[in-house]
């Protein structure tokens, strides 16, 4: 039986509309005679959801246990028994339940497709997992729950439901997504406009991609060659002379007209050693057109015409952009030009536009990238046709012609031919020409006429010197020529010595950007730099670029030697003897760009040791004065109550004993910070994490604070959190010491918790003096002391310490300003994901197991999968709504915290 297909509803937000569309798909099949069951769709008491499923038939869930409590999940044995045509999956990216038959539920549709069944399912576009980072980045919410992308790619269907978010905010509010309480927090956090403007953007662009996947595709079965314009495309052509940007900046215009258009920018080089155009000048457009958003794109061809066409079919480009040519009037007659030969060959379906510019007939130069000894094949050719086939034509016309010039103009002009056949072809073409010339100007037009002889001296004189100049003269044009060519290489060597030397100067470029360099200036498919510790060892390589790079330098086509054990492999062609000059210059650059790296990785090694040896300068510091302190006091109580000399009354003895245990507690306190921090510096911290709830550690932070000093606001109903008790209660007292140090007398410390999405936060908020905006991030470095801390009040280690617990447990500790003045602290913890409440028969779900899917989208107030969270990708454990924070506060633990 053959594999099963599979069809997307792709979301770009929570409650879109996906369910919906799945359920109403169900129906059309159904009615259309189709066996088609309901695999798994969760309505969680959404009304129209549940209308929805009226009429389609529902295979019986399978129940699990786990840890005491209930859940139920798609029983895949009893579809794959069931064998309908077409299953109806939500949720694509659920994680189920442990103890189910695989661990994620696409995993579940795999088995399905594989035994022939058609499945129709659900994503939103966030839970994709090349998105993962993205969406992080826009909405501050990691997407714990992921598909692969291939997954998604390899559907046979894969259709957009979208919605503005403007429309979605409304649903929102009109409470067809969520449940009212949660409808503020959702809006206000996950639920923004810019947030949904922005997945919306995500889910259109993947979709268009995969749209263009499928198009390629189809055009490539079906050898189509002409341009569909389904998307505007626009290649710009770029010779790396400077009226490029014009180009670029002209194409970015005209891409901005229409949504969704591309640039593509593409440099035809040819393939007969360096490229004809200015590295550094390509280098600045290859960062313009990326500044615009297009790409750069580097094409091997010796017809450029041609090889631009074939890249802008390619691509299935729509328009192309070039520049007007920098041709002098004179130079036509050698050919039309680039321009006109794309217009002319574009056919209708591809719209040339001609940019005028500021360089347009001020004449393109000449050749700087070619060798001296090679003009070209077709330069060759049209010399030896100049220098063989226009003499004869010559003599034809001057035989036929009643028009007697005299035997010194008709040398005059096979003397021109020569001529012109050296500045074309060389020395050789020329010199055939002035041979031919001779003979024909003998045999035509010196007497006796149609014989090899010359009967005037005067004429065989005539001849001679016309063989000898026409000689000297195709020696000194070809010579002319050959010290043009020379002089335009060198200039292009030097304009490429000049960019390495620049970029060693400013120390800009990249081992991997020189590579590539290399392989676009010498037109090369692959380069690679290796290096070995002596002659036994094995090559290795230290960068490369391209595919398929040399191992060996023995393997490649080209290798420099760097020295005694570093070669630079190019494989793709084998360079002309003059092109290695210039390539021993990239080799020697790209043995100091290596150098380079490795030094600047040494340096911040140097530097972490350098900051290490600060904290323990720092550390010496404190212990001689800090530690003292207590130690002193210590030492003069021990000492008084051990004279023999003085009566200690009771309350004098239980003085001088408090005086020793506070001093103790001091020095205990003391300890442990510097302790902890060395800890953190070494990277030892490895936390512990296991969950639990706030009000069992947060309280017993506060022992160390003066009775009434602190006010507690942690509420019960709060969600489990994901940490190291020990490391949050040392983290959340040093804080909160802290706060009381700098907080004005009578006026409590405030430490107050909420949720966020999947996030608790715990603010302590003091009244102090506060902290400017720009010490806020140095306060958390190690050994410093804010203001006029006096110095017996620590060693600076509280908040750092603070900082770096809270930091091992993947969390983070901020500060800002409080309003009205002071200084609040922000400790985020991870959410622990919290069950669903249980629906029919089922009990609780524990903390770390769930039996569905937050991430996934919350409906659409009409059949959209209600479980979803407003924070999608929450951890498939099992949680409520992360952005709710509508908890129940009747039972909120406010109190004055003491000694515990």
């Amino acid at each position: 039986m053959g594999r099963g297909k599979l069809r997307i509803y792709l979301g770009a937000a929570p409650g879109v509309g996906k369910t919906y569309a799945m359920l109403s798909e169900g129906h059309r099949r159904t009615e259309r005679g189709a066996d088609c069951v309901v695999g798994f769709v969760e309505h969680h008491g959404r009304p129209r959801t549940e209308v929805m499923l009226h009429g389609l038939e529902q295979v019986e869930r399978r129940t699990l246990t786990h840890r005491g409590a209930t859940f139920t999940e798609m029983d895949v044995d009893a579809l794959l028994a069931r064998r309908p045509a077409i299953a109806l999956v939500d949720e694509l990216a659920h994680t189920n339940v442990p103890g189910s038959r695989n661990a994620k539920r696409w995993q579940d549709v795999e088995e399905l497709l594989r035994a022939g069944i058609d499945v129709v399912s659900t994503v939103n576009i966030q839970h994709l997992e090349s998105l993962g980072d993205v969406v992080e980045a826009i909405t501050g919410v990691r997407q714990r729950e992921t598909v692969p992308d291939e997954v998604v790619r390899r559907a046979d269907q894969v259709e957009l439901v979208d919605m503005s978010p403007q429309a979605l905010r409304r649903r929102m509010a009109h409470g067809n997504i969520y449940k009212p309480e949660k409808v503020d927090a959702a809006l206000s956090n996950y639920f923004r406009p810019g947030n949904l403007t922005a997945l919306r953007e995500l889910a259109l662009l993947w979709v268009a991609d995969r749209a263009d996947e499928y198009l390629q595709q189809y055009r490539g079965e079906h050898g189509i060659r002409s341009t569909w314009q389904a998307r505007e495309r626009i290649v710009v052509g770029l010779t790396g002379g400077p009226e490029g940007r014009t180009l670029i900046r002209r194409a970015s215009r005209m891409a901005a007209k229409g949504s969704g258009s591309e640039i593509l920018a593409v440099y035809i080089a040819r393939s007969d050693g360096l490229t004809a155009a200015s590295p550094k000048e390509l280098a600045v457009q290859r960062t313009l057109v990326e500044d615009v958003g297009g790409t750069f794109h580097h094409v091997i061809g010796d017809n450029i015409p041609d090889a631009l066409l074939a890249f802008a079919r390619g691509v299935n480009a729509t328009q192309i952009v070039l520049g007007s040519s920098r041709r002098r009037s004179w130079q036509y007659v050698f050919g039309p030009g680039v321009g006109a030969s794309v217009a002319r060959d574009s056919g209708p379906d591809l719209d040339v536009h001609i940019v005028t510019h500021e360089e347009v007939a001020k004449g393109r130069g000449l050749p700087v990238a070619r060798s001296a000894a090679r003009l070209g094949r077709n330069r060759i050719v049209a010399g030896w046709v100049v220098g063989t086939v226009f003499p004869v034509l010559l003599c034809l016309l001057l035989t036929h012609v009643d028009a007697d010039l005299g035997l010194a103009n008709d040398m005059l002009l096979f003397l021109a031919l020569t001529v012109a056949a050296a500045l074309l072809g060389g020395l050789w073409p020329a010199l055939a020409s002035a041979a031919l010339g001779s003979l024909l100007l003998n045999y035509f037009f010196a007497p006796p006429l149609h014989r090899f002889t010359v009967s005037d001296p005067r004429n065989i004189v005539a001849i001679t010197v016309f063989f000898g100049v026409a000689v000297s003269v195709a020696s000194v044009v070809d010579l002319a020529a050959r010290r043009t060519h020379q002089a335009a290489r060198l200039r292009a060597e030097s304009e490429i010595l000049s960019f390495l030397a620049g970029s060693v100067l400013r120390g800009e470029t990249t081992l991997d950007a020189l590579l590539e360099r290399v392989r676009e200036t010498f037109a090369m498919e692959s380069v690679a730099l290796l290096e070995r510790a002596d002659d036994l060892e094995p090559w290795k390589p230290a960068g490369s670029v391209g595919p398929r790079p040399a191992v060996r330098p023995e393997d490649a086509d080209v290798d420099m030697p760097i020295g005694d054990h570093m070669a630079l492999a190019l494989s793709g062609r084998v360079l002309p003897a003059e092109d290695r000059r210039v390539l021993g210059a990239f080799a020697a650059q790209a043995a100091v760009v290596l150098d380079r790296q490795r030094l600047v990785g040494e340096a911040e090694e140097a530097r972490r040791q350098a900051e290490g040896n600060r904290i323990r300068t720092a550390l010496l510091a404190a212990v001689s004065h800090d530690l003292r302190t207590p130690l002193a006091s210590i030492k003069a109580s021990v000492t008084s109550l051990r004279s023999d000399d003085v009566e200690w009354s009771e309350e004098d003895r239980a003085v001088l004993l408090e005086g020793i245990e506070d001093g103790a507690d001091r020095l205990d306190h003391l300890v442990g910070n510097l302790l902890d921090m060395s800890r953190l510096q070494t990277g030892t911290v490895t936390p512990l994490i296991r969950e639990i709830d706030l009000d069992e550690v947060v309280p017993m932070a506060l022992g160390g604070v003066p009775e009434d000093s602190v006010l507690l606001d942690v509420p019960e109903s709060l969600p489990m959190v994901a940490v190291d008790p020990g490391l949050l209660e040392r983290a959340v007292a040093n804080v909160v010491e802290n706060a009381v140090k700098y907080s004005p007398a009578g006026t409590p410390v405030l430490v107050a918790a909420s949720s966020l999405g999947d996030r608790v936060e715990v603010r302590v908020v003091d009244r102090g003096p506060g902290v400017p905006d720009e010490a806020k991030d140095r306060i958390f470095a190690p050994f410093q002391r804010y203001g006029d801390a006096p110095r017996g009040a620590g060693v600076g280690l509280g908040l750092a310490v603070a900082r770096g617990f809270t930091e091992s447990m993947r969390g983070t500790l901020a500060a800002e300003d409080t309003p009205g003045g002071g200084l609040t602290m922000v400790l985020t913890l991870r959410a622990v994901p919290r069950a669903p409440a249980p629906a029919r028969g089922t009990v609780d779900a524990p903390h770390d197991a769930r039996h569905h899917d937050p991430g996934h989208d919350p409906g659409d107030g009409g059949g959209d999968d209600p479980r979803a969270t407003g924070a999608p990708g929450a951890d498939r454990t099992g949680t409520d709504h992360p952005l709710d924070t509508g908890h129940d506060r009747d039972r909120t633990t406010r109190q004055k915290a003491g000694p515990q």
